[in-house]
């Protein structure tokens, strides 16, 4: 092997892998490095703080971004499909993660938005291993892309009413009342509708306080729509998930995704690494099959 595919190798191993001590040094380096370098984010946000040390927070921001830039590039330089990294979600993730500081030297603002390096910590599933979480997250995103249709017709119908509502209290309470426009009016019933209630647009007329116990009762009605839909789907997805699980002795489903045994026979299952992959082999033929049809 030539000396730099070795190197390339060696830093694939310890960059990308977490079955080495190096791996997981690495990999554990990195997230304290970002819990850090959020830390710096949160107390330059501090008036009275960034006041004081405004220089070391700057310099340390820059280290921390300097740091990152170089892992970034690393990963690029090791690993064996580079365009594939760049566009995965980590990759975008990463690149995201050094962009702000950069940005800032344009838009100061923008420095802030560098809180999205928090997203990288979710590599801590990775290197501990935490694959049954990953799972139960991956029944919740199915759940949640099975849904999306329904919850789409559902805003959309929300859309209607509150401008609706918003249209009508505009024409009754007018700008007189605070009502002076209304895309103000439609942001009103939002508000209401949705049951925070901020109290800075109050309807002063008794059809108008009308309207507006209306607008609260329907969004008492409203806020049960999208969490049934969501339970509906989540529900299925735990069935299916469970008819996935079968006994390799007695063939028969329905256990648990964190079961090491069968509850029918006794025999031992397939480990949870081996499920996830399993999983995700159904789940892509799944989709296959819905874009096909």
């Amino acid at each position: 092997m030539e000396p730099e595919h070795k190197l390339k190798h060696q830093l694939y191993i310890i960059i990308f892998g977490t079955h080495t001590r190096a791996g997981r040094a690495f990999d554990i380096t990195v997230i304290i490095a970002i819990l850090l370098s959020l830390l710096v984010l949160i107390l330059h946000s501090l008036q009275g703080v960034a006041t004081k040390w405004d220089r070391e927070l700057q310099l340390a921001e820059y280290f921390f971004t300097g740091v990152f830039t170089l892992e970034y590039l690393l990963r690029l330089y090791c690993s064996p499909k580079p365009k594939a990294y760049a566009t995965s979600f980590y990759g975008v993730v990463d690149l995201l993660a050094i962009l702000p500081t950069y940005l800032a030297l344009i838009f100061p603002s923008a420095s802030f938005m560098g809180v999205i390096r928090l997203l990288r910590v979710m590599r801590i599933f990775r290197i501990l291993k935490l694959v049954r979480y990953l799972q139960d997250s991956n029944i919740l995103l199915r759940s949640l892309l099975q849904s999306r249709r329904k919850i789409f017709v559902f805003f959309s119908s929300v859309a209607v009413l509150v401008t609706i509502f918003g249209a009508l209290i505009y024409v009754i309470e007018g700008p007189s009342n605070g009502f002076t426009s209304i895309p103000q009016s439609i942001y009103w019933a939002i508000v209401t509708i949705t049951t925070v209630g901020y109290g800075d647009l109050v309807p002063s007329t008794a059809l108008g306080k009308a309207v507006a116990s209306l607008t609260m009762l329907l969004g008492y009605s409203i806020l049960a729509v999208p969490t049934g839909i969501i339970t509906a789907e989540l529900s299925q997805e735990i069935s299916a998930h469970r008819s996935l699980v079968k006994c390799p002795n007695c063939s028969r489903a329905g256990h648990e995704s964190d079961a090491l045994h069968c509850k029918y026979c006794g025999s031992e299952l397939a480990t949870p690494e081996a499920r996830v992959v399993s999983e995700d082999n159904h789940s892509g033929a799944n989709h296959s099959k819905a874009s096909h049809s």
